[in-house]
Protein backbone atom coordinates (compact mmCIF):
# COMPACT_ATOMS: atom_id res chain seq x y z
CA UNK A 1 0.00 0.00 0.00
CA UNK A 2 1.19 3.65 -0.82
CA UNK A 3 0.45 6.09 1.43
CA UNK A 4 0.96 9.82 0.49
CA UNK A 5 2.01 12.82 2.61
CA UNK A 6 1.94 16.32 1.96
CA UNK A 7 5.69 17.56 2.86
CA UNK A 8 7.40 21.02 2.00
CA UNK A 9 10.71 19.46 3.69
CA UNK A 10 10.30 15.72 3.33
CA UNK A 11 9.96 15.27 7.13
CA UNK A 12 7.07 17.08 8.43
CA UNK A 13 3.57 17.48 7.34
CA UNK A 14 2.60 20.41 5.34
CA UNK A 15 -0.34 23.02 6.48
CA UNK A 16 -1.84 22.79 3.51
CA UNK A 17 -1.65 20.17 1.39
CA UNK A 18 -2.49 22.15 -1.82
CA UNK A 19 0.04 24.64 -1.17
CA UNK A 20 2.81 21.99 -0.35
CA UNK A 21 6.20 22.25 -2.21
CA UNK A 22 6.16 18.06 -2.57
CA UNK A 23 4.83 14.51 -1.57
CA UNK A 24 6.11 12.05 0.60
CA UNK A 25 5.27 8.56 -0.98
CA UNK A 26 5.69 5.87 1.94
CA UNK A 27 5.41 2.21 0.14
CA UNK A 28 4.58 -0.06 2.61
CA UNK A 29 4.38 -3.87 3.36
CA UNK A 30 2.89 -5.65 6.31
CA UNK A 31 2.25 -2.18 8.54
CA UNK A 32 6.67 -1.45 7.43
CA UNK A 33 7.90 1.45 5.37
CA UNK A 34 9.76 -0.67 2.29
CA UNK A 35 10.66 2.78 1.03
CA UNK A 36 9.74 6.10 0.81
CA UNK A 37 10.19 8.82 -2.63
CA UNK A 38 9.52 12.54 -2.30
CA UNK A 39 7.58 13.65 -5.52
CA UNK A 40 8.11 17.85 -5.99
CA UNK A 41 4.50 19.35 -6.32
CA UNK A 42 3.53 20.10 -9.77
CA UNK A 43 0.39 19.14 -9.90
CA UNK A 44 -1.90 21.25 -7.59
CA UNK A 45 -1.12 24.69 -9.59
CA UNK A 46 -1.29 26.33 -6.42
CA UNK A 47 1.22 29.15 -4.77
CA UNK A 48 1.32 31.23 -2.07
CA UNK A 49 2.01 34.90 -2.56
CA UNK A 50 4.14 37.46 0.16
CA UNK A 51 2.17 36.76 3.52
CA UNK A 52 -0.41 33.93 4.30
CA UNK A 53 -2.47 34.72 0.65
CA UNK A 54 -3.62 32.13 -1.05
CA UNK A 55 -3.48 32.16 -4.47
CA UNK A 56 -4.41 29.98 -8.05
CA UNK A 57 -2.69 30.42 -11.19
CA UNK A 58 -5.92 29.56 -12.47
CA UNK A 59 -8.37 31.39 -10.10
CA UNK A 60 -10.98 28.59 -8.07
CA UNK A 61 -12.20 26.94 -11.08
CA UNK A 62 -9.59 24.69 -11.67
CA UNK A 63 -9.23 21.03 -11.97
CA UNK A 64 -8.04 18.53 -9.58
CA UNK A 65 -7.29 15.94 -12.13
CA UNK A 66 -3.57 16.61 -12.05
CA UNK A 67 -3.07 15.46 -8.39
CA UNK A 68 -5.72 12.77 -8.61
CA UNK A 69 -3.45 11.28 -11.37
CA UNK A 70 -0.26 11.98 -9.73
CA UNK A 71 -1.64 10.30 -6.83
CA UNK A 72 -3.22 7.45 -7.91
CA UNK A 73 -1.69 4.50 -6.48
CA UNK A 74 -1.79 5.83 -3.33
CA UNK A 75 -3.99 4.41 -1.29
CA UNK A 76 -3.98 6.97 2.05
CA UNK A 77 -3.59 10.40 1.65
CA UNK A 78 -2.40 12.82 4.88
CA UNK A 79 -2.25 16.60 5.55
CA UNK A 80 -2.41 19.12 8.29
CA UNK A 81 -4.44 20.81 6.69
CA UNK A 82 -6.70 20.45 2.96
CA UNK A 83 -9.28 22.15 1.06
CA UNK A 84 -12.73 20.76 0.91
CA UNK A 85 -12.97 20.44 -2.73
CA UNK A 86 -10.13 18.28 -3.01
CA UNK A 87 -10.89 16.36 0.02
CA UNK A 88 -14.37 15.40 -1.58
CA UNK A 89 -12.43 14.82 -4.96
CA UNK A 90 -10.47 12.07 -3.01
CA UNK A 91 -12.60 10.42 -1.45
CA UNK A 92 -14.71 10.19 -4.35
CA UNK A 93 -11.82 8.50 -6.01
CA UNK A 94 -11.92 6.12 -3.06
CA UNK A 95 -8.45 7.43 -0.98
CA UNK A 96 -8.90 7.72 2.42
CA UNK A 97 -8.43 10.78 4.03
CA UNK A 98 -6.18 12.13 7.44
CA UNK A 99 -6.55 15.37 7.95
CA UNK A 100 -4.21 15.63 11.62
CA UNK A 101 -2.62 17.44 13.99
CA UNK A 102 0.77 15.38 14.01
CA UNK A 103 3.90 17.08 12.32
CA UNK A 104 5.99 14.41 11.81
CA UNK A 105 5.44 12.39 8.88
CA UNK A 106 6.87 9.21 9.84
CA UNK A 107 5.10 9.77 13.51
CA UNK A 108 1.99 9.69 11.01
CA UNK A 109 2.77 6.50 9.33
CA UNK A 110 3.29 4.43 12.51
CA UNK A 111 0.28 6.16 14.18
CA UNK A 112 -1.57 4.68 10.79
CA UNK A 113 -0.62 1.32 11.65
CA UNK A 114 -1.29 1.06 14.75
CA UNK A 115 -5.05 2.82 13.93
CA UNK A 116 -4.55 5.86 16.05
CA UNK A 117 -3.73 8.93 13.51
CA UNK A 118 -6.69 11.84 14.02
CA UNK A 119 -8.41 12.71 11.46
CA UNK A 120 -9.98 15.98 11.99
CA UNK A 121 -11.87 16.79 8.60
CA UNK A 122 -13.42 20.32 10.45
CA UNK A 123 -9.74 21.59 9.54
CA UNK A 124 -10.65 21.95 5.50
CA UNK A 125 -10.61 24.80 4.10
CA UNK A 126 -13.99 26.50 2.36
CA UNK A 127 -12.72 27.78 -0.35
Amino acid sequence: MKIAVASDDGKHIAQHFGRTRGFLIFDCIDDKIASTEYKLNTFTHHHQGNGDEHHHEHGHQHSHDGILSALKDCKVVISRGMGRRLLDDFEEHGKEIYITDESEAEKAIQLFFKGDLTHLPGKSCQH
